[in-house]
């Protein structure tokens, strides 16, 4: 099985024989190439009652659950790296979602679509329109993504917060591409993260 570029990212930098929280784990993908590859006690939550089917028809351990409403009931520092690959933006919250992956994780890692890429810009600007591409493939109207976060804004973000960025990695078309000028270059971005103590 070969992993989106995103979450190979992510499995790359994960520990072998730690605990993992995937939330927004869809089918399984990353849970089950982190049990079979790396020994990961992998746990999931995921909103989508057919994705939850088929992640445990997978051997994988997931209930259903909404990051904005059920990540309160766990414990703090219950796993070693909270995930949350291309779910920020679909959050009602994301700020909320993020302290409590802080709390639960050690670590976490988020990844999400950059909405300053220049392909978005330039359909605005030329098309006057909101872009359809590849890796946001949905129109204004039945996008699951409510809110347009760019490189840019989630460095602020987390630089207010007072956290850590353990790594950080730049995606286009599906391969790593330089930090500099990501904001504009980079289709999407994955970032490592702690608390600062």
């Amino acid at each position: 099985m070969t992993l989106r570029p995103d979450l190979a990212i992510i499995a790359a930098n994960v520990t072998p024989g730690t605990r993992v929280l995937d939330i927004g784990c869809g089918d399984g993908d990353l849970m089950a190439a982190l049990r079979d590859t790396q020994g990961v006690d992998a746990r999931g939550l995921e909103i989508d009652a057919s994705n939850v089917a088929a992640a445990v028809a997978r051997g994988l351990s997931v209930v259903q659950g909404d990051a904005d409403r059920d990540l309160a009931d766990y414990p703090d520092a219950s796993f070693d790296y909270a995930i949350l690959s291309q779910t920020l933006q679909t959050a009602r919250a994301p700020d909320v979602v993020l302290d409590h992956l802080l709390r639960i994780g050690r670590q976490a890692f988020v990844s999400f679509p950059n909405f300053a890429h220049w392909r978005v810009r330039a359909s605005l600007l030329w098309g006057g329109r909101m872009p359809v591409t590849r890796l946001l493939p949905e129109r204004w109207y039945d996008t699951p993504n409510i809110h347009h976060v760019t490189i840019d804004d989630f460095r602020a973000f987390v630089k207010e917060r007072g956290v850590t960025v353990e790594g950080a990695w730049f995606l286009s078309d599906g391969k790593a591409t330089t930090s500099a000028a990501a904001n504009f270059l980079a289709e999407h971005a994955v970032f490592q993260l702690r608390r600062s103590s």
